[in-house]
């Protein structure tokens, strides 16, 4: 008889230390999003918070804070070994996020070593380091053809020698508090820096909040006080600040810092969020509708055995939902897009376009002007009794869709399908404080990307304030802003997300170039009274 030994030993999970930057997302490293998309468990740092690499994670990951315990305190050095380690138990993969660089300023080694300790395997992804990031942000290059060397000085540390950073071909990065930050300044000064050497002192480096001042050093503890710079701080010393004027490229982009309102669902808000940090803003994503299934799935599922069995001659997408809804139905009933053979396929615009070819569906017809159903009827072909063997036309749209296409349609000789292929129904309420914020002009601006979206709003959350830039994405859009007594301020070229983002951003450099001509500080729209704003175009 044998015997057969079976293994006890329970899983081992894996620990990924990963450097975040300072602070923007979009400094991660390939390996870090890699890593994060495959974690159970993701242990936060202060600068990148769940909401910041959500789009990344799966939906069952597990957040944990490592700044503090369970009890609310503030952790140790050991405490947050502690809980790395805890984390990985059951064979658990953690990505445990690190500021900065995970080997600069940071509790590495005593995690590490924990990890270690706990036969706990790990691997060590390094991160963008403030020092060059943060100073990059701000347009100050760290070396120069007269600077050729970089100190990079924690000041909590006592024993900080600032007489070798003295000489005029060292640039000195410091790192820490505002506190901290205006007596190293002050003892580099007394260590016999030159009290007219450029000092650049940035908060809340690579992040939309960013905000950089500059000042001589002899001036700098007091220029950092007037400024009331929060934490992080960085200050860079010497001759290449002299440069921040021609280089900065962060906070001068045409939205930087601004604040928008985007009333969409999160699910189609990625790609204009996505654009609009591009320009510098901070997006805040306020649903306005839910989309939902038709109340009788019925006559949805009757078009849809039409489509296979050639009752149709072409196929009206106006949305993406459209597309969606259709997709899902096919999935259901085992179809793929090889069921569209022999069948005519139009698109409102670009973005519905492209959610069709996603599918592998290249639309026939795309408006080759307004990318609205206007624009769709100028181009679409009247029923040709000769070349067009079959005369009925199925439409996938929103119950509340208009009746403008259907009518076009009609008048040019097909027969229509107007099928509810899903519903739109208000979403609820924001939440107080962004009610507030609309009514009250926090907002720099709003972008809508459909009538629904400006009625639901008004619905939901009233009137955005006169100093808000209103940015609608077509005619129609503009129409009910107006109706609804909002004055719109920017009108995108044609209907996509992107064109009306990149009309928003456009609007704010001509803003920005404005203040500039007239020796005026720029300030966001929510900084200017309302009497102020720029005559609506």
């Amino acid at each position: 008889m044998t015997t057969t030994t079976r293994s006890t030993s329970r899983a081992t999970g894996r620990v990924a230390f990963v450097g975040t930057g300072p602070g923007d997302p979009g400094l991660l490293t390939l390996r870090a999003v890699e890593l994060l998309g495959a974690a159970d468990v993701v242990v936060l740092d202060q600068l990148l918070r769940e909401a910041d690499v959500q789009r990344w994670t799966r939906d069952d990951v597990e957040f944990v804070d490592a700044g503090f315990g369970d009890d609310g305190t503030p952790l140790t050095v050991a405490g947050r070994a502690k809980l790395v380690t805890r984390a990985a138990k059951g064979g658990r993969r953690v990505v445990r996020l690190m500021d900065g660089d995970p080997a600069t300023f940071n509790g590495l080694a005593e995690e590490a070593v924990a990890c270690r300790k706990a036969q706990v395997p790990f691997e060590v992804v390094p991160g963008v380091s403030a020092a060059a990031a943060v100073s990059a942000y701000a347009g100050v290059p760290l070396t120069t053809k007269s600077s050729r060397a970089v100190h990079v000085i924690n000041p909590g540390d006592g024993k900080v020698d600032w007489a070798r950073s003295t000489g005029s071909d060292v640039t000195v990065v410091v790192l820490g508090t505002p506190e901290s930050l205006s007596a190293a300044l002050v003892d580099l000064a007394e260590a016999g820096r030159d009290d007219s050497c450029p000092v650049a002192i940035t908060s809340h480096g690579t992040s939309t909040e960013q905000r950089t001042i500059t000042a001589t050093l002899g001036d700098a503890p007091a220029a950092l006080k007037a400024a009331r710079l929060d934490k992080p701080v960085m200050a860079v010393v010497g001759d290449a600040v002299g440069l921040r004027e021609e280089l900065s490229w962060f906070e001068t982009k045409p939205l930087f810092g601004w604040r928008v309102l985007v009333p969409r669902t999160k699910d189609q808000a990625g790609a204009t969020t996505d654009r609009l940090r591009d320009f510098g803003a901070v997006s805040e994503v306020v649903p306005t509708i839910s989309v939902e299934p038709p109340r009788t799935p019925q006559q949805m599922e009757r078009a849809i055995k039409g489509l296979v069995t050639g009752r149709y001659e072409w196929i009206g997408f106006t949305s993406v939902n459209a597309v969606r809804a259709v997709r899902e139905k096919f999935e259901e009933f085992g179809l793929d897009a090889r069921a569209f053979a022999g069948l005519k396929v139009a698109a409102v615009g670009g973005v519905t376009a492209k959610a069709l070819r996603e599918w592998g569906i290249e639309p026939d017809l795309v408006p080759s002007g307004e990318q609205s159903a206007q624009g769709l009827l100028a181009d679409w072909p009247p029923f040709d009794e000769v070349l067009d063997p079959i005369n009925r036309v199925f439409l996938p749209r929103a119950d509340i869709a208009t009746d403008t296409l259907v009518a076009g349609l009609q008048e040019g000789g097909w027969e229509v399908d107007d099928v509810t292929a899903y519903r739109t129904v208000r979403a609820a309420p924001p939440a107080a404080e962004i009610r507030e914020a609309i009514k009250t002009g926090k907002f720099d601006a709003v972008v809508f990307t459909s009538s629904s979206t400006v009625r639901n709003l008004v619905g939901i959350a009233g009137k955005p304030h006169a100093s808000t830039v209103v940015a609608c994405i077509g005619p129609a859009t503009a129409k009910t802003a107006e109706e609804h007594g909002l004055r719109v301020d920017v009108l995108a070229p044609e209907a996509s997300a992107a064109a009306l983002v990149d009309a928003l951003a456009e609007y704010g450099a001509g803003l920005r170039l404005a203040a500039l001509e007239a020796g005026e500080p720029v300030v966001r729209p929510s900084q200017r009274k309302a009497g102020s704003r720029r005559k609506a175009r």
